[in-house]
């Protein structure tokens, strides 16, 4: 069944098309409107024209976004979109003229990466996006479990152990969403800056790790090494909540050298007696995982 999926994010409304086999056929970007939610839903159903075109009939088409849909309600709670406060799937729905699947693009990251990707026929497995932010989904036989809330998994906004902070001498920074001492301030893209700061004295982008890495700068192996003994205690907390066999490590940060080599006895330092560790691995759909999983969610929908 030829599917197709948005990405939708705060510069940007990404629409993909996908075959039978869930390869893609064509894409299209459109930025994200700065007004009101009239021009935002006048995009979005503007975009799902754009994949009926290409398809030559009426697809299937699922919305990935960064936020919170209200399992309830189906209110969104969207960061830097036009979109709060709307009953999200029902609105942009009759916008468009069709029923359309909305999921938290962790979500779909973690959906996509289950079907056809890193974890593919995992009985479980969790996807971590390691990005501007810290971010999370997960997925059960391939498809999304409910949750009470519409809540992802919200493992950025986690507070980081005080062990792992004292390890390293650091102290817990402020976030974005209001809190103190978040998983994100320190396991983000910012937060591998502000470990280089608090370490060496003066900032390092994402970049410049990786370039040092790559050259055998002692620095930046050690400014490397404490995000990665961080990013275990994380790893090990979604171990002890989830249980999942795979995680997929996914985001602008998984493209450090030697990431997941790195990831492993990280988190095995913090192996509850014998049980098993989850098997971690890279993402195999990168940039297009968000638009792929809404995708497979409308696809899921339409077959049930």
């Amino acid at each position: 069944m030829i599917c197709g999926g948005l990405d939708i994010g705060g510069t940007k409304i990404e629409a993909r098309l996908f075959d039978a086999d869930l390869q893609p056929l064509a894409l299209r970007r459109l930025p994200t409107p700065r007004g009101g939610f009239d021009d935002f839903a006048a995009a979005v159903a503007d975009q799902i024209g754009w994949l009926d075109a290409q398809a030559g009939a009426r697809v299937p088409v699922g919305i990935a976004i960064p936020g919170i849909v209200d399992p309830a309600t189906g209110i969104a709670t969207a960061a830097n979109l036009p979109a709060s406060g709307h009953a999200i799937a029902a609105e942009l729905s009759a916008h468009a003229g069709r029923d359309l699947a909305v999921v938290n693009d962790a979500m779909a990251f973690a959906l996509s990466e289950a079907n056809g990707g890193a974890a593919d026929g995992a009985d479980s497995m969790a996807g971590v996006i390691l990005g501007t932010g810290v971010a999370a989904g997960y997925c059960l036989s391939g498809r999304i479990p409910a949750r009470h809330g519409g809540l992802a998994v919200e493992i950025g906004h986690v507070g980081i152990p005080a062990r792992a902070l004292s390890r390293h001498d650091l102290r817990p920074e402020p976030c974005g969403c209001g809190r103190i001492g978040c998983i994100e301030t320190l396991l983000s893209g910012p937060g591998l800056t502000r470990i280089a700061s608090a370490r060496l004295g003066r900032p390092l982008t994402g970049e410049d790790i990786a370039a040092g890495l790559n050259a055998g700068d002692p620095a930046a192996r050690a400014v490397f090494d404490i995000w990665a003994d961080l990013a275990g205690e994380v790893l090990f907390t979604i171990q002890m909540m989830l249980d999942p066999q795979v995680i997929v490590i996914g985001g602008g940060l998984s493209r450090l050298p030697g990431v997941i080599a790195a990831l492993e006895p990280a988190l095995d330092r913090h192996r509850l007696g014998t049980a098993p560790l989850p098997r971690l691995t890279l993402a195999r759909h990168g940039d297009s995982s968000g638009a792929r999983g809404a995708a497979i969610l409308a696809r899921q929908i339409a077959r049930a």
